[in-house]
């Protein structure tokens, strides 16, 4: 499966310590994350991640991208709701992708979780099937 990892800056720890905590599952995926996300993720865990350039020079864009060709299966995106982001549209456009093409998104630890743990015991392997 590949999984799309997203951390606005006030969560880009809680991202970290949630890949250290899933990198068991994790290393069984492909790994899409936007720049610093991805860095951050790679130097807490070892874990391999293609980065896209970082999320407000277009990394965002760049996983729509990914999501609107059916090559996402998984978003998670740990969103910070009280710091407004100049690139608000971008981070919009995730959701609503996500919406259009059955993308399960987490914007938030508990289903974060949920979806991992979902994934690790196979509940997802649907999108398989979906593409």
């Amino acid at each position: 499966m590949n999984i799309g990892l997203i951390a606005h800056d006030a969560k880009k720890k809680l991202m970290q310590n949630f890949c250290i905590a899933y990198r068991g599952t994790l290393c069984k995926n492909q790994l899409f994350a936007t720049g610093t996300t991805g860095r951050l993720i790679e130097e807490a865990t070892n874990l391999s991640v293609h980065k896209f350039l970082e999320g407000h020079l277009g990394g965002e864009q760049q996983l729509c991208a990914q999501i609107e060709n059916n090559q996402i299966d998984l978003v998670i995106f740990l969103r910070d709701p009280l710091a407004p982001k100049s690139h608000e549209p971008e981070i919009t456009n995730i959701y609503s992708l996500c919406d259009m093409y059955n993308i399960p998104l987490a914007t938030n630890l508990a289903t974060a979780e949920l979806l991992i743990k979902s994934l690790d015991r196979g509940d997802l392997e649907w999108r398989e099937i979906f593409k």
